[in-house]
């Protein structure tokens, strides 16, 4: 049995083909996994080839596994489908709001991550880039994504060319809450992250950046709230290019007045 205990990224692939016998084989069965209203709000481009590798490259920061790797999954939230199904039955679908596209990003996160644990029992290694909604609208053009389709997850497949390393992670009381959520005060924060503000990598993190601790290498470096914010304007453009514009006010009925 898979050790889940045990799971960790793999950056770097044998030049090893995946085959579409198992590619289809995972991606199927990974269908079963949870579904909204079993509507499968997901869709998944595969990309094999090289040039359009090249061209999803700098999308994803040029990590060189992007374009090394045999495959890569670009996972959809997908309510086009679901809408072209409507339509051609005489339907009335309403699925350009904000809601939806949770639905439907909730759905496709749930079948990736079923895909992904799929695909490491069967001793292929993947890496997740958390790119993909950084930068969606040139992953749109390049996979030529309509509207009501949104990239979300992206997935680099392979059969494994380093053993890769366990990552930290912490513990349960960082994340379980008994009966209602639990505010942290400074002695579960302490007990928290002691072990990991403990690293040494984590340490010569922060030394490297120059800062006083941990938690500010990831606010003012990783993920600071400038670099937040244009991301936030960015994907929300993104969002209405592809049809989900969020809320709509209702007109008011001018007849009854």
């Amino acid at each position: 049995m898979y050790d889940f205990s045990q799971r960790r990224s793999i950056r770097r692939y044998k030049t090893q083909d995946v085959s579409d016998e198992l590619l289809n084989s995972l991606l199927m069965r990974a269908s079963q996994t949870q579904t909204m209203g079993n509507l499968q709000l997901y869709s998944v481009v595969v990309t094999r080839s090289d040039e359009i590798k090249r061209q999803l490259s700098p999308a994803h920061y040029n990590q060189p596994m992007v374009i090394q790797a045999p495959v890569v999954l670009t996972f959809c939230a997908d309510f086009r489908r679901t809408t072209d199904w409507a339509l051609q039955r005489n339907a009335n679908p309403g699925y350009d709001n904000l809601l939806s596209f949770q639905n439907a990003c909730t759905d496709t996160l749930l079948y990736c991550q079923t895909f992904c644990n799929m695909a490491e029992a069967e001793g292929l290694g993947l890496c997740f880039l958390g790119t993909t909604i950084y930068n969606s609208d040139a992953i749109i053009d390049v996979l030529q994504l309509p509207v009501l389709t949104f990239p979300v997850a992206t997935i680099t497949l392979g059969w494994p060319d380093e053993e890769g390393k366990v990552s930290d992670r912490l513990p349960l009381c960082a994340i379980r809450h008994d009966e209602v959520y639990h505010p942290f005060k400074a002695e579960r924060i302490n007990a928290c992250y002691a072990a990991r503000e403990a690293l040494e990598e984590n340490k010569r993190f922060v030394e490297e950046n120059h800062k006083d601790n941990l938690a500010q290498v990831f606010t003012d470096v990783r993920y600071s709230a400038e670099d937040n914010l244009t991301i936030s304007v960015a994907l929300d453009g993104a969002m209405r290019r592809q049809g989900f514009h969020g809320l709509k006010q209702k007109q008011p009925n001018t007849d009854a007045l």
